[in-house]
């Protein structure tokens, strides 16, 4: 009662004193305390005290970028929060992510989930062993190579819209108005990043849904979703088409922003006007994940795709993944499938586009190898043997680095040391990829340069323990097999076929980061190599 009479009796003035001494207090006095062991670290100013600063530069986009920045101001290790270290050494990785160090996911990937946890966003350790015992198989060596023949069918119908625009554009013909494409002096100028979104969404709905979405034969972005939002995983409903590729990236904004504040702003955060898009991706893409499962599981079928297999799949109780499991398995391969095989398809064809020495190295490797064969897609006997190609995968992976940010991981109750350094319970700990993929005493001082012959030139094992595309340890991508025969297939055929070159070569590869780093668009000029 007495604390209500003084509260009653503050004038505005004071109520506006008040507020503002406890708002300092509620970050002063952690910053004090110090429980995550992180004051001596430097960094900004505002993320020792506060998610603020953290919190801006994921929703503007360029959070590695300003994140890279800051390492090289301050060096390898950099607060970027309150209980949120970046460690930006390549020897941090073997311990942060490693099998039996403890740490686990944090709090950052609750705002990914949305159906129900799947084997990305699953925090706890015994259930993500259990979603990884049923998948992993799914995703070995000997089970991707089933797939080939899907990889190539749709790598085959791009090309084939691909041959009618360069034909087109040989005759000197454009696009009727809004089709974004143009023909001029024999060559085809358009932007390449939707057609490589179009090829990874047919792939990965073929794959993950039994059916491809279309997209490449219509070149529209388009997805079936119950109309009005999410549906419960049986029900049926009105369906109505929306663009799944922008949904995707608001979702990844969304998710990035939420994910990076403490769970108790989120409840706050998500009524604020920015964040109402993410929040109707979120519902929209579980929708899409739910009408294609809901539409697969009506026409049983004995074809190999990754959802049959998810189907197969037991447990060590010999139990199935239920429906609502299911779909939010088969939604989270729909994500990672997508967009990170369309991201670095692109960006892997704006570096051979910039730096033709490379693309003529690669054209020759495929000529010599290749040549003689008749396929208009590589299959995966030819291309496993294609080192160069290899090199300019992986050039273009360390460059653009589609998973660049440092993931997340909660240190556990015994604490965990890192490079001398010992960190409690509760801190979090990340190295991030966008950075120690440009260490210079690792890939030298041209670190900027795209340039695939140092695949061949650098110090094997400092390659091997920086390399960081797919991250490391037990929660590394389950798809890394899946997405390394794609990439292969996608760039040696269409290298193999076309010529590329930048509109603008003075222009960069303009990009945004949510939780993936993608381009935004990508102007090229192309032609056939037989013109």
């Amino acid at each position: 009662m007495a604390l209500l009479e003084w509260a009653s009796s503050l004038t505005p003035q004071q109520w506006a004193f008040t507020a503002v001494g406890a708002i300092a207090l509620l970050h002063i006095v952690p910053y004090l305390w110090d429980a995550n062991r992180m004051r001596k670290y430097p960094g900004p100013f505002l993320a020792k005290f506060s998610y603020l600063w953290l919190g801006y530069h994921s929703m503007m986009g360029h959070r590695s970028e300003v994140v890279h920045e800051m390492h090289r101001q301050y060096g390898s290790w950099v607060r970027l929060a309150p209980n949120y270290l970046s460690i930006a050494d390549p020897d941090a990785l073997q311990i942060v992510y490693a099998h039996g160090n403890g740490t686990s996911k944090s709090d950052f990937y609750d705002a990914f989930v949305s159906i129900r946890r799947g084997v990305f966003n699953s925090r706890d350790r015994a259930e993500h062993t259990r979603k990884r015992k049923i998948i992993s198989h799914i995703f070995s060596a000997k089970s991707v190579a089933e797939f080939e023949p899907s990889i190539r069918l749709h790598v085959m119908s791009l090309i084939e819209q691909w041959d009618k625009y360069t034909d087109m554009a040989k005759k000197g013909m454009s696009g009727k108005e809004g089709t974004g494409w143009f023909g001029k002096d024999n060559w085809l100028w358009f932007d390449c990043l939707p057609w490589f979104n179009f090829l990874a969404f047919d792939i990965i709905g073929d794959l993950a849904f039994g059916a491809p979405f279309g997209m490449i034969e219509t070149g529209a972005d388009a997805a079936p979703v119950p109309k009005g939002g999410v549906i419960d995983c049986k029900d049926e409903t009105e369906i109505e088409h929306v663009p799944a590729v922008q949904i995707i990236n608001d979702r990844g904004e969304f998710s990035m922003s939420l994910g990076v504040l403490p769970p108790s702003w989120r409840p706050i955060v998500r009524r604020l006007p920015w964040f109402s898009n993410g929040g109707m991706a979120v519902r929209r893409l579980a929708g899409i994940a739910i009408v294609a499962v809901n539409k697969r599981l009506k026409t049983p079928t004995d074809r190999v795709d990754l959802l049959q297999k998810l189907m197969q799949g037991k447990d060590d109780q010999g139990l199935p993944m239920g429906r609502e499991e299911l779909t939010a398995e088969a939604q989270t391969q729909l994500i990672a499938g997508s967009d990170t095989t369309s991201n670095t398809s692109c960006a892997i064809v704006y570096w051979l586009a910039r730096y033709p020495e490379a693309q003529k190295k690669l054209q020759k490797e495929l000529d010599d190898e290749l040549g003689v064969e008749d396929e208009i897609a590589s299959t995966a006997e030819q291309v496993k043997r294609l080192t160069y190609l290899d090199a300019v995968i992986n050039e273009a992976m360390r460059l653009h680095s589609t998973s660049a940010l440092g993931l997340p991981r909660l240190v556990p109750e015994d604490g965990i040391h890192v490079l001398g350094e010992f960190f409690p319970e509760g801190a979090v700990l990340g190295v991030p990829s966008y950075t120690i993929h440009r260490d210079p005493q690792i890939w030298g001082e041209d670190v900027e340069v795209y340039r695939p012959e140092r695949w061949f030139e650098q110090d094997a094992v400092g390659i091997q323990k920086t390399f960081n595309p797919f991250s490391f340890g037990p929660r590394a991508c389950v798809g890394k097999n899946l997405a390394t025969l794609e990439l292969q297939i996608i760039i040696s055929s269409l290298l193999r076929r076309y010529e590329f070159v930048l509109q603008d070569p003075t222009k960069d590869l303009p990009t945004a980061e949510g939780f993936l780093r993608k381009p935004l668009d990508c102007h090229v000029m192309m032609r056939r190599r037989d013109a």
